[in-house]
């Protein structure tokens, strides 16, 4: 039987987040409620392998899924036809020239849907992380038009990817792809896809177990990329 629900006590850092393990079953990894969204506790969460995901109306609630959805920067899969489109290069890509764009073009409601998880206290939230230099996005550019792109979380030698968008054909996966590149040359080991899903698992995300996972941040999350990562005006 599941423990009851973690509430975190917002403005106070001390109360900690439960041990993982304590994630609920129903609805899975669901781990505790409740807290704020200022930088000092995202970054907390993230090196623990947590992350918030909620809805307006919602407290925030904050998930640590087993298993695990990761992608390594060196393993991505590119089809044919992608490589082609790489190849091609009908983008100019970005890092770091529009993250307040991309992030609401990620909120934006898509597939009929009416609300999004990406709410305007998580846009201030990460906005902030960006200018702390924790909060990354990668644009796809074509004529000067924003149309795809993606953001996430980098901490030590963890990407943690949050959310991605496409308004062109392949321009989401193309962001990804030169994001990995990057990574690589970068000395990331990992890329955090939270939960699985097919559009991931076609770009190379596998799913691991929590405590593999939780292991893989306490050593990469403690290092150091390389000294050129994320530089300022960064072209990829």
């Amino acid at each position: 039987m599941n423990n009851p629900l973690y509430w975190v006590q917002t403005n106070k850092l001390s109360d900690e987040f439960p041990d993982t393990t304590e994630a609920l079953t129903n609805p899975a990894g669901l781990l505790a409620a409740g807290g704020d969204l200022t930088p000092e506790r995202l970054l907390l969460a993230y090196r623990g392998g947590i992350f918030p995901w909620f809805s307006d109306g919602q407290p925030i609630l904050w998930w640590a899924p087993d298993p695990r959805s990761v992608l390594y920067p060196d393993a991505v899969k590119i089809s044919r036809s992608l490589r082609k489109t790489v190849n091609r290069q009908p983008f100019s890509v970005t890092a770091d020239q529009a993250f307040d764009r991309v992030m609401r073009a990620c909120a934006a409601p898509r597939n009929g849907q009416t609300g999004t998880w990406i709410t305007n206290s998580m846009i201030e939230a990460y906005g902030t992380l960006h200018r702390h230099g924790y909060a990354h996005s990668v644009e796809c550019w074509e004529e000067n038009k924003l149309v795809g792109g993606l953001y996430g979380i980098a901490i030590g030698r963890v990407f943690f990817g949050e959310s991605m968008f496409s308004l062109a054909t392949d321009a989401s996966k193309v962001a990804l792809v030169m994001l990995t590149k990057r990574l690589t040359e970068w000395d990331y080991g990992l890329i955090d896809c939270q939960v699985h899903n097919p559009h991931l698992a076609s770009l190379g995300a596998e799913t691991i177990a929590r405590t593999d996972f939780n292991a893989m941040l306490n050593k990469l999350c403690a290092g150091a990329p390389a000294p050129r990562a994320w530089l300022r005006g960064a072209q990829l």
